[in-house]
């Protein structure tokens, strides 16, 4: 069975998140808002999703994942969906129910990312609420950042399997997850994070075991990475990066 993946086709966004487990689990996908010519492809394809009349559980928004005729929405749900299906998840349901409250929170902080340049509304521009920005970086960048990476250098050490994952003793999707969060943080915060960073050693060793993946670095050197930029989730504004 093939996938279809709905996204935003110039940004990473939350799509990344999906796409890093797709790839390392080398499935079958095709990113439909990505592919035009395709003749059911393109936005419409996605806006077409979107207003579910036809869909018995409509979607909220994008990241979107068919799989045959499931249509799954939220990114931790279809992250929890694709763990099950390829081995990106224990078996048991106590460590179904651990990876996914890992992911859940991986989802928090990308918000508090998200919010740092857009504190007062997604409509707005940034350039519209640059003043509210510098002040809501004031709180990230030394109590909040330090915060949740604190909190997942915990995990890794506390993981009775070893330091490695966070979930048991072999690769799960938060672990592709965590991977997506430092390079968003490396990008957007480079100053903050080259100070922080060498306080969390094992979320800096568990980035540099997924990126070394051969499935992921075959990834990162092709086209369907998207590269960061100033309109997806983890933007760089100098001014931001206290």
């Amino acid at each position: 069975m093939q996938y279809e993946l709905y996204y935003w086709p110039s940004i990473q966004g939350r799509g990344e998140f999906i796409r890093l487990a797709l790839e390392e689990a080398a499935a079958d996908y095709i990113d439909v808002v990505r592919t035009p010519k395709r003749a059911s492809g393109g936005v419409p394809a996605m806006l077409e999703l979107l207003d579910g009349e036809d869909i018995d559980h409509p979607p909220f928004a994008p990241p979107i994942l068919k799989a045959g005729k499931r249509v799954i929405a939220q990114t931790a749900n279809i992250l929890m969906f694709l763990g099950a299906r390829h081995k990106l998840a224990p078996a048991g349901e106590d460590g179904r129910m651990w990876t996914h409250q890992l992911q859940l929170t991986i989802e928090d902080f990308l918000v508090e990312v998200h919010d740092v340049h857009h504190p007062l509304a997604k409509s707005l521009y940034y350039e519209d609420q640059r003043k509210e920005a510098r002040r809501r970086a004031t709180d990230f960048v030394p109590a909040r950042l330090p915060k949740f990476l604190g909190y997942m250098e915990r995990v890794l050490t506390q993981n009775p399997s070893g330091a490695e994952h966070l979930v048991g003793a072999r690769l799960s999707y938060p672990d592709l997850s965590l991977f997506q969060i430092v390079e968003g943080l490396r990008y957007a915060f480079p100053n903050a994070m080259a100070r922080i960073e060498p306080n969390y050693p094992q979320v800096a060793a568990l980035h540099g075991r997924v990126a070394e993946r051969p499935r992921i670095l075959a990834y990162a050197a092709s086209d369907r990475r998207i590269p960061f930029n100033e309109d997806g989730i983890f933007r760089h504004y100098k001014e931001l990066d206290g």
